[in-house]
């Protein structure tokens, strides 16, 4: 594992909205380089930018039409190589978003594959061998061509998805190519060619899309697995040091395959969003969130990875509600409090250090819909557009949020006991101790169903740090036996110890030396 995974603490960037330094309403690569020291500011020293290759924007640069050009209105190749120096020379390091399953319909790759001719590129996406035939399980374009056949899609309809070959083909279904056939062989060469460009140009590594769908008829995602054993044989002997991280949502797997870190999902099996974003989240003041059935997935996923790689809890992403949506208050301190003392590589999205809201009733942007309100403007300031751009309102790339009390980064850095400066103590704590690390282990001394707190040991095998969570609004105990040598952190007051006993007061997170 690349040396720098271990006390990364990552700041996730979509481009689009973050910062705009041409007045066109979009954000780009020179807008990010002028807040790289703000990002800094936070404790973040790494940095997964979304998709930023050349796009039609159909899904927000999901869907990709030339792998190796950057999109215009982010700047240009050049733009992007002076932005990763720029990062390097902060001692930070920054993922881009590989896209490896599907493409454009704009891609050259697929309009070549269209053609009824045999080429070079008629078996780099999954084609039927007939026009009347469906992929079976999966959605599709028909008679769009004169090629005979139809196109499975991964997404979204004008997402064509990349061949990479069936684990189990169907003998009876001729167009379905074993893993070893030429067309899959030659498109896994392809995407390892986009990440030689990227990587060669001064890129850390890469988050990689939907990472485990590649392989189809693959329901142990045993074919995927053996793809990207295939793939992390080639970075180790060409780059080393590329940190690569899935969405796969299954670090059992994942991790097996390579990847030196795995998301857990908002969906899926993990009960992450019980935490988070449901009707009564564990963060919230209730006390009657539950917290047991998200404790019990973690511990089934971190055992079954066996000690190997890491298990990320992101703050939100792109995807999702804005965690302020469903928490509020000292809660979004604490659920960062959490966030920030797990093991794995802690992810922030965006102006969540901020609180930045939901913004209700937007319009569908590239895709977006309803996650059209997680990916509004950054806000600087108190100025026109918050200060993500000076170009007219009505240019913008999304509607920026009119609250008249929308939280800003110009008035929470003046407040001693704003969220943002919370954080930054958090993100100072975790470095401080090695315990807290992405690699440190972790004991659960309290999970109750239903009840708060929350409390596990963190530990490096030198020293034992106790964290103690509790985002209800009354005052809670457990039992537990040992008395704290020294207090880390605490925000909401104290904990009293005695007896074997730990009393909480509410809305309290603390972190202890045992």
């Amino acid at each position: 594992m690349a040396a720098w995974l271990e006390n990364a603490i990552f700041y996730e960037i979509y481009p689009q909205s973050f910062r705009d330094s041409n007045a066109d309403g979009i954000g780009d690569f020179n807008g990010i380089a002028e807040k790289l020291d703000y990002i800094r500011s936070i404790g973040c020293n790494a940095i997964w930018m979304n998709p930023c290759f050349e796009s039609p924007f159909g899904d927000a640069g999901y869907d990709v039409s030339d792998y190796y050009k950057t999109a215009p209105r982010y700047g240009t190749n050049e733009d992007l190589k002076r932005l990763f120096d720029a990062v390097h020379q902060r001692g930070m390091h920054i993922l881009l978003d590989l896209v490896p399953g599907h493409t454009s319909v704009e891609h050259p790759w697929f309009r070549e594959s269209m053609k009824p001719e045999k080429n070079e590129f008629t078996d780099r996406y999954v084609w039927t061998d007939s026009v009347w035939t469906e992929p079976d399980g999966m959605a599709s374009l028909r008679g769009i061509s004169d090629r005979d056949g139809s196109c499975a899609v991964n997404f979204f309809s004008h997402q064509p998805a990349l061949n990479y070959g069936f684990y189990k083909p169907d003998p009876k279904k001729s167009w379905q190519q074993a893993t070893d056939a030429e067309g899959p062989r030659a498109t896994l060469e392809a995407m390892k060619d986009v990440m030689r460009f990227w990587l060669g140009l001064g890129a850390d590594g890469f988050r990689v899309d939907m990472a485990g769908s590649l392989v189809k008829n693959d329901e142990d995602g045993k074919g995927t697995i053996a793809l990207w054993r295939n793939v992390r044989e080639f970075l180790d002997k060409e780059f080393p040091n590329a940190a690569m991280v899935s969405e796969w949502g299954e670090p059992d797997k994942s991790l097996l395959g390579g990847f030196h870190m795995d998301f857990l999902l908002h969906f899926g099996p993990s009960h992450y969003n019980d935490l988070f974003r449901c009707e009564n989240p564990f963060f919230s003041d209730s006390g009657k969130g539950d917290a047991s059935e998200f404790v019990k997935k973690y511990l089934d996923s971190y055992n079954k990875a066996g000690g190997k790689g890491l298990i990320c809890i992101p703050s939100g992403n792109h995807d999702m509600d804005r965690l302020a949506r469903t928490i509020h208050g000292d809660n979004l301190k604490i659920a960062f409090a959490f966030l920030l003392t797990m093991p794995g590589a802690p992810f922030i999205y965006y102006g969540d250090e901020i609180g930045m809201r939901y913004v209700e009733g937007l319009v569908s942007v590239e895709g977006g819909f309803g996650r059209t309100g997680s990916r509004s403007p950054m806000q600087w300031d108190s100025s026109p557009n918050a200060g993500f751009s000076s170009a007219p309102k009505s240019a913008l790339y999304i509607p920026i949020d009119e609250s008249p009390d929308r939280p800003t980064v110009e008035r929470q850095n003046s407040d001693p006991g704003s969220l943002l400066n919370e954080i930054r103590r958090l993100t100072a704590v975790r470095q401080a101790h090695k315990a807290l690390g992405s690699s440190g282990g972790i004991e659960f001394v309290c999970v109750k169903k239903n009840e708060c707190p929350l409390a596990y040991i963190r530990s490096d095998g030198d020293k034992d740090l106790l964290v103690i969570l509790n985002p209800s609004a009354h005052e809670v105990e457990f039992d537990f036996g040992k008395k704290p040598k020294y207090k880390v952190y605490s925000f909401g007051g104290e904990s009293f110890f005695a007896a074997g006993k730990v009393r909480v007061p509410a809305r309290f997170a603390g972190i202890y030396g045992i």
